[in-house]
């Protein structure tokens, strides 16, 4: 009886965009006609030795599933600025984004998805960006890998950036996966690594992921967490 409780509690809505990564994106877009509400809560820490400077950066997003291979979004982002004399919170734009995913899994060699954002900035002398990513996933069973590569571009056509996320992670059950997690920018040369660890009820889902700076150019720390709601 207890077996079947908990299976009930936990089962995983495999057609729902349950992340188990909080950088990297798996093979995955919302279904048809679904709702949902994803809550972000990023920690930068830059230095080790001076926890008193850091940023908070706060997300809100609501998706909806166009079909059920394409999907759109809207981010409302938040920051918080810290620093050892004084802190600011300010609205610090949107974002706009739409994934499109080719096929059905193991279709092909790996799972392609096609991602594409227009990221709008609260202050309007400043540019806004555009984001685009190949995503490429594939499952072996319970283990996933999925790789991102990201392009983004000041639309001003003054500057771009090349950067990538990847992750490998084991699904434990159906409610709880662990991995490992990389994400970098090739043009600044910043590059992390750290664990993630993701659990899915039938309503809701919540991941968490530490990566550490593995370079001077890097952020000492950064933190993620993602919680996602069905509507």
């Amino acid at each position: 009886m207890t077996g079947l409780i908990l299976a009930i509690l936990f089962a995983n809505p495999s057609s729902a965009d349950r992340r188990s990564y909080v950088w990297t994106y798996e093979y995955m877009t919302m279904p048809r006609g679904w709702a949902e509400m994803e809550v972000y809560t990023t920690l930068e820490q830059p230095s080790a030795s001076d926890a008193n400077t850091s940023t908070w950066k706060h997300w809100l997003e609501m998706e909806y599933g166009l079909t059920d291979h394409w999907d759109v979004a809207l981010y409302q982002q938040f920051k918080q600025l810290n620093t050892p004399t004084a802190s600011t919170f300010a609205y610090d734009g949107y974002k706009l984004r739409t994934r499109y995913r080719f096929g059905e899994k193991n279709q092909f060699i790996v799972d392609p998805l096609l991602y594409f954002e227009y990221i709008g900035k609260n202050d309007l002398s400043q540019s806004s960006q555009g984001e685009a990513k190949l995503i490429l996933a594939r499952d072996f069973s319970r283990l996933n890998l999925a790789y991102n590569q990201i392009y983004k571009w000041d639309l001003n056509g003054r500057s771009s950036g090349n950067e990538y996320s990847a992750g490998i992670n084991l699904r434990l059950n159906p409610a709880l996966v662990v991995g490992l997690e990389s994400k970098g920018n090739y043009t600044a040369e910043e590059f992390y690594l750290g664990p993630t660890l993701a659990l899915t009820t039938q309503k809701f889902w919540t991941a968490l992921g530490i990566v550490k700076g593995l370079n001077p150019r890097s952020d000492n720390a950064q933190v993620r967490m993602i919680m996602g709601i069905l509507l």
